[in-house]
């Protein structure tokens, strides 16, 4: 399901040129070249020169399935409720009978390996992927490729500057070639800004990143710790205010009034009682609904010591049960990892799907590294072995930027996925339309492996909760920040220097086909999100982390991100796996189908109070509105914007405004920030066990 989409150069540099001297084409007439098999890099990369020979490289080749139309056919068929093959999903057995390479296939690929020099390091489930270890030299001269080191984004790089070439009987098959570089998938999460040394001038950033974009300073976010008396907070907006500031006592001044975001110290974030209330999950659990016989797969690199330990701290806090292990495993794969350390992806992945689904078992598979090689093959491990029916992945990489062949690999995990009931979930990224408000400079995309049409993408919405923790507000989530006045020093004019920090990401692959079950949406690709959840910062959950750099070393800090959004759909897909009573598979095809009480569709919004000012310089006073100030709004009618006064440094306002995701828009119905919305717990589940 692709779409040969070709990009403008100005963006993505095909000819080998740039990359220096390149191998001269191989023979046609011995083998097979595997296109799109290379880094889609920027042109904001640096050469830095070829890899050393003599480093150790691991590379893998994935083998084609057999029957590959048969399997597209019945991963239709088993989704279609008119079929006699409905929710019918074949077991791991039948799935490998049907379409896994032989032995004989594997061996080959083994014997092409080490006729170049390889040694195979690891045959992959049912045979469909050998992996194999190398010198740098001798895996170009394998695949007759030129490999270089490239800078980006500040980090050295691998790649292939040609695509791979196969030759002799293992051509033919050949699905596609991992670990010729070393590229990585991201972790969305996302925390509040944090400010150590401010810019009066903050300026967008200038390439495009992966993970959490621009933060101001590396102050540590705001924390309640634990057995202290700083308290949880969670009212994030506390009314409206109007405050003046000045420079230094003088002029300019500025006097801004509008709403107000929570100036305390222990920032906002919401507890697991808190969202049990605002999403009715307390109403499933009465009616023994919690998860429970069900079990969700957590993919993170890595590892983190401190993941059990913690998740116990949290669950003792909130009154959640204990992880043992008869709830909660740990399982290295490809291989062992050495770079464990405390992560908060990992213990807000944890800890939320835990809070959510307290019921359900925990099966956290860890892979070495976050390399396309190591996620892709620890996600298949997952999926051929029914580790879980739920499968959550908080990470992405940016699909103009992936190649092809990683893109086709993460369609064929998915869609195995699918056909064995498995519902595998991915976050759509913090970075709306990926452009950071500069379409002119950098192509729009979205999140991989969310863009699979055999996936779940799961996108990020603000919550507002009254005091009674029932559901105020929910909007889109999308931040523009706007530095106001900082420790005695007003912005003049206060326009121009707002930035995008961070929103649902969303929008059209440009790689896949648009599935069936989109039928109804624009266009001819695959739309993202599907769904949405929990994501924004600021309205973010608190998380239990244990740092021995840390007094006290447990604190608790508030996060969120898709990365969020995606653990907490995943446990609720659990408890509707428990309600139906069997597996429901792939979750989105549901999501466009289901009656409209179960899911809450997130509208446009905007306040009236929205924060506007004056400013006084030493020629007169200018007034400014809530757009001006607000800017960059790319369209954006419908927003909120609240003065934050930032708790940690004397007279420093921040403008925070809510809504605004790059180039992307709420709309009733599907949007591409929100998708069809946030499940309401209750009624979503309870859809299932009717």
């Amino acid at each position: 399901m692709t779409l040969g989409k070709i990009f403008c150069s100005t963006f993505l540099l095909a000819s080998s040129a740039m990359h220096g001297s390149a191998l001269p084409a191989p023979s046609r007439t011995d083998g097979v070249t595997l296109a799109n098999n290379r880094p889609r890099f920027s042109s904001a990369v640096r050469v830095l020169g070829p890899v050393e020979p003599a480093t150790q490289v691991e590379v893998s080749i994935w083998l084609k399935p057999h029957n590959k139309a048969d399997l597209d056919y019945v991963a239709s068929d088993l989704y279609d409720p008119k079929s006699a093959n409905y929710r019918h999903w074949l077991t791991p057995a039948e799935f490998a009978s049907r379409y896994a390479p032989t032995a004989v296939e594997a061996q080959t690929i083994r014997d092409f390996f080490a006729s170049n020099g390889l040694t195979t390091v690891a045959t992959g489930p049912n045979n469909f992927f050998v992996r194999a270890r190398g010198t740098a030299a001798a895996v170009a001269s394998a695949f007759r490729v030129t490999l270089n080191n490239y800078e980006v984004d500040g980090k050295v790089i691998r790649g292939n500057v040609e695509d791979p070439f196969v030759s002799g009987k293992a051509a033919p098959l050949v699905a596609s070639i991992s670990g010729l570089d070393n590229m990585e998938y991201s972790h969305p999460i996302a925390e509040k800004t944090t400010i150590s040394s401010l810019p009066m001038t903050v300026l967008p950033p200038t390439s495009p990143k992966e993970g959490t974009r621009k933060t101001l300073g590396s102050a540590p976010p705001p924390t309640s710790p634990s057995g202290t008396s700083l308290a949880f907070n969670s009212r994030c907006f506390v009314g409206q205010t109007s405050q003046t500031f000045t420079t230094s006592g003088s002029l300019p001044s500025a006097t801004y009034t509008g709403n107000e975001y929570t100036p305390s110290p222990a920032g906002c974030g919401y507890t697991p009682d808190n969202i049990r209330t605002a999403y009715n999950l307390n109403g499933l659990y009465a009616e023994g609904f919690d998860g429970t016989g069900q079990t969700i797969v957590i993919i993170d690199w890595c590892g983190s010591p401190n993941v059990v330990s913690d998740a116990n701290a949290f669950s003792s806090q909130f009154n959640l049960p204990q992880l043992t292990t008869s709830n909660f495993t740990t399982i290295n794969t490809p291989g062992p990892s050495f770079c464990s350390a405390p992560s908060a992806e990992i213990n807000m992945d944890v800890q939320w799907a835990h809070a959510v689904a307290p019921g359900a078992k925990i099966a956290l598979v860890v892979p070495p590294s976050a390399s396309f090689q190591d996620l892709d093959q620890a996600l298949f491990y997952a999926v051929n072995y029914q580790l879980g029916n739920v499968v959550s992945g908080s990470y992405f990489s940016e699909e103009v930027f992936t190649p092809s062949t990683v893109l086709q690999t993460e369609e064929f995990i998915t869609e195995t996925a699918s056909v064995l009931g498995i519902s595998t979930n991915f976050s759509t990224g913090d970075a709306g339309d990926f452009t950071n408000d500069m379409p002119w400079a950098f192509p729009s995309s979205v999140a991989v492996p969310a863009a699979s049409p055999y996936a779940t993408a799961v996108g990020g919405v603000s919550v507002v909760l009254n005091t009674n923790s029932t559901l105020a507000y929910q909007w889109g989530w999308g931040t523009n920040e706007n530095v106001l006045a900082q420790q005695g020093k007003v912005t003049t004019p206060p326009t121009g220097t707002g930035f995008f920090n961070f929103g649902s990401g969303g929008g059209s692959s440009s790689f896949f086909l648009k599935p069936s079950f989109q039928s109804k949406l624009p266009g001819n690709s695959r739309q993202l999100p599907d769904v949405s959840w929990l994501g924004d910062p600021f309205t973010g959950v608190y998380v239990a982390m244990s740092q021995s750099t840390s007094l006290p070393t447990l604190q608790y800090q508030v996060y969120a991100g898709t990365s969020l959004a995606c653990p907490m759909f995943s446990a609720l897909w659990a408890i509707a796996n428990q309600a139906a009573g069997t597996p429901l598979g792939q979750a989105a095809p549901y999501m466009y189908t289901m009656p409209g009480a179960t899911i809450t569709d997130i509208l446009p919004m905007g306040f009236r109070s929205n924060v506007s000012g004056t400013v006084q310089t030493s020629t007169g006073k200018t007034a400014y509105t809530a757009d001006q100030i607000a800017a960059p709004l790319e369209g954006t009618t419908a927003y909120i914007s609240a003065l934050w006064d930032y708790p940690l440094t004397p007279n420093t306002a921040i403008l925070l405004t809510f809504g605004t995701d790059t180039g992307l828009s709420v709309t009733k119905g599907w949007d591409n920030v929100t998708g069809v919305g946030v499940p309401n717990a209750k009624p979503f589940v309870e859809y299932f066990g009717h």
